[in-house]
């Protein structure tokens, strides 16, 4: 049994893993770090592997805790990996740049696979029919895109992210919301189209913590799975295992 721990920007999130299948998800505040662990090692026991995945450096005390319960692997650019990476600056891709991948290279194994994660920031990685990580893009998340234009003007509100009724805002507060939202439909749309010329038979998966915005929005047929990241963390786990 298999215990995956994200850590990304703003939550913490954890998945139990028998057998490949997912039995336990949820997330927490990094406060609630410890309080959570012990909690999942009362309800499975059974754990006897971890693997840590943080977009940031990774603080000794998570990786110790855990390594009290069970053997830990925490995942780094020593990491074996299942696929060719062939980005040009491999030690600077992140730990969750590297989990989609993975996942998108088990899932749709001989396919060509766009993954775009709408979290913090929205990443686009692309693995080819032959099992190579090419590469993609980073921009601007949801909610960063909200506060820097509260914080680079002198009277736009800081407004939390809405799904838009109609991409002609009529109001300083809906031209906003059209433009983060809209904005990224189309940014989305355009880089999956752009894909397309270069990729046949593309397969994009849609992931992350915003994705519910734009699943059904999307022009583009997509594939939305928000535990695609955490699938591959528990891929990579087994892999780095033999």
């Amino acid at each position: 049994m298999n215990l995956v721990i994200d850590i990304g920007n703003t939550l913490i999130k954890y998945a139990v893993f028998e057998n490949g299948k997912m039995l336990f998800d949820q997330s927490s505040e990094s406060r609630l770090f410890l309080s959570k662990v012990k909690e999942l090692f009362e309800l499975y026991p059974k754990i006897d592997y971890a693997i840590i995945s943080s977009v940031g450096p990774l603080e000794n005390r998570e990786r110790d805790i855990v390594s009290l319960f069970c053997k830990v692997h925490v995942l780094s650019g020593d990491s074996k990996i299942p696929f060719k990476n062939s980005y040009a600056t491999p030690n600077t891709l992140g730990m969750d740049r590297i989990a989609l991948a993975t996942s998108a290279f088990y899932q749709n194994p001989r396919g060509n696979t766009m993954v775009i994660d709408a979290g913090t920031c929205i990443t686009y990685d692309m693995i080819n029919n032959t099992g190579e990580y090419v590469g993609g893009a980073i921009s601007p998340g949801v909610r960063m895109r909200y506060r820097a234009m509260h914080d680079q003007t002198a009277k736009l509100p800081i407004l939390s992210p809405e799904e838009i009724l109609d991409f002609i805002g009529n109001s300083t507060q809906t031209s906003i919301h059209s433009g983060v939202m809209n904005g990224i439909l189309q940014e989305m749309d355009g880089i999956i189209d752009q894909y397309k010329t270069r990729f046949q038979h593309l397969t994009v998966i849609l992931t992350g913590g915003d994705s519910h915005f734009f699943a059904k929005r999307l022009k583009n047929t997509i594939f939305a799975n928000s535990k695609f990241l955490l699938e591959g963390l528990n891929y990579l786990l087994e892999y780095n295992k033999r």
